[in-house]
């Protein structure tokens, strides 16, 4: 560098890092889905990750935790820890097929339903009222009970009960849109009813139907355990949280063979309900904590 001269160095530019949104940095939706995805790594990897046969009997019967069976065993020498494993892999992939079908069915009937009006309106929400007058759970009952025990026919039960309230949301939130000047000019340019749906209102309507999916994913498996605990779903020897801790309160003395799939199902639920809030505040940013702070000072 010569005399009278003046070097300009540049400094590197900072990395800009990649933070999560607002919403999924609250402590609890962190602590929601680290649980939910440690339950979905255990159901993928339960074959390889029971120790023992889920089904199988011993004659060790209603021993307490120990360092060979972990979690005990119950009245018929099977391992407590296995069959919650196995568990898993019956109740988290079972409510996930509850939801998703649920979710798919219920939200088309509610957007034809506020898309045509009319008679086709009628029609499906006549229906969709007669199906919420009941309990959901008492209705599911006696569908199971009619269709006799087992795990399907507890999910065709859950089904039936499960589809109604997406197709009233769907309904309400096509109606409100319906009527936008998008969605009339796309009908001017000559795109039909289902074209319209899916390229106008749909976009504007998944994200509060997506919430209201991963909230129902904990009720669909209360719901299954439920009904497994009244012995309408999964027929013994198959492991299923419901039925375990049925099975735990004919033997109410030795506490863990109820207490560890009721906390199975206890965590999964909590994680689910800690995400479905996050995610609510993540796609609805009006409803986060900070936004009302902010709407609070001004």
């Amino acid at each position: 560098m010569t005399e009278g001269t003046m070097t300009i160095v540049e400094l590197p530019k900072q990395r800009r890092l990649l933070r999560l949104p607002y919403a999924w940095r609250n402590p609890l939706a962190i602590i929601g889905a680290v649980i939910v995805g440690l339950w979905l790594l255990i159901a993928l990897l339960a074959p390889w990750l029971v120790p023992f046969n889920p089904v199988a009997q011993g004659s060790d019967r209603l021993l307490p935790p120990n360092a060979v069976n972990w979690f005990g065993t119950d009245a018929l020498g099977r391992d407590v820890f296995s069959r919650v494993i196995s568990g898993s892999q019956t109740s988290i992939p079972v409510a996930i097929v509850l939801v998703v079908v649920s979710l798919v069915f219920g939200s088309v009937l509610g957007a034809l339903a506020g898309f045509l009006g009319k008679a086709v309106d009628e029609v499906i929400m006549r229906i969709t009222d007669v199906v919420l007058a009941f309990p959901s759970i008492i209705l599911a009952m006696v569908i199971a009970a009619a269709l006799g025990p087992s795990l399907i026919n507890a999910v065709v039960a859950l089904l039936l009960v499960s589809w109604p309230q997406y197709t009233r949301i769907m309904r309400s939130l096509v109606i409100s849109l319906r009527g936008s000047e998008f969605v009339i000019a796309g009908r001017l340019l000559g795109g039909g009813v289902f074209s319209s749906l899916r390229r106008d209102i749909l976009p504007n309507v998944a994200a509060p139907m997506l919430v209201m999916a991963a909230v129902d994913f904990g009720s669909a498996i209360l719901l299954l355990s439920g009904l497994s605990f009244l012995g309408l779903g999964a027929v013994p020897p198959a492991p299923e949280w419901g039925s375990m801790v049925s099975d735990g309160m004919s033997n109410f003395s030795a506490w863990w063979i109820a207490a560890f799939p009721g906390l199975s199902i206890f965590t999964i639920v909590v994680g689910i309900n800690f995400m479905g809030d996050a995610m609510r505040d993540a796609l609805d940013p009006r409803s986060s904590p900070r936004s009302r702070a902010m709407d609070e000072e001004d």
